[in-house]
């Protein structure tokens, strides 16, 4: 599916949409992802997958750009919200070179950057392995996508 946004909203109780992430949830503090919700997710739902990505970070790396600081996937159906520091799902490979959520840190004198938590809704529960890189977890659930939308928020270095 080349073009999968839907009507879906996602939120987060820590900050509302292109306002700031929180101290709390990024790489300079706790580091603990933050709580985040959604609402009317297409029929047929039956997985979820979640991603932040800073599409602002300086990087390119194996044909994509920007820094993936958190995949997670394997999420049922039926779940419509993540509290903060989550255990639920399968974690992927973040750009940090680890696994699970890795906070918001660019570059110091970079000024702001965007943080886009994406929600994913397939058409099936997933059971993929832990580990998976961005660019994995697409090409397993590229044809399975029912819609997505995000929350974006925004974080820049002191």
């Amino acid at each position: 599916m080349a073009f999968a946004l839907s009507s879906m909203h996602v939120t987060s109780s820590a900050f509302d949409n292109h306002q700031a992430i929180p101290d709390k949830h990024t790489a300079e503090h706790e580091d603990v992802s933050p709580a985040l919700a959604w609402q009317g997710a297409p029929e047929g739902t039956k997985g979820f997958a979640v991603i932040c990505h800073d599409p602002d970070a300086p990087l390119v790396k194996e044909g994509t750009y920007g820094f993936v600081h958190w995949v997670l996937y394997n999420l049922p159906g039926d779940l419509n919200e993540l509290s903060e520091n989550t255990s639920l799902g399968t974690v992927g490979a973040n750009d940090f070179g680890k696994q699970g959520y890795g906070g918001p840190m660019p570059p110091e004198g970079h000024g702001q950057h965007l943080y886009y938590f994406w929600v994913l809704a397939l058409d099936h529960q997933t059971s993929l392995p832990e580990g998976l890189t961005l660019a994995e977890l697409l090409r397993e659930v590229e044809p399975n996508l029912l819609g997505m939308n995000r929350l974006v928020g925004t974080y820049q270095r002191n």
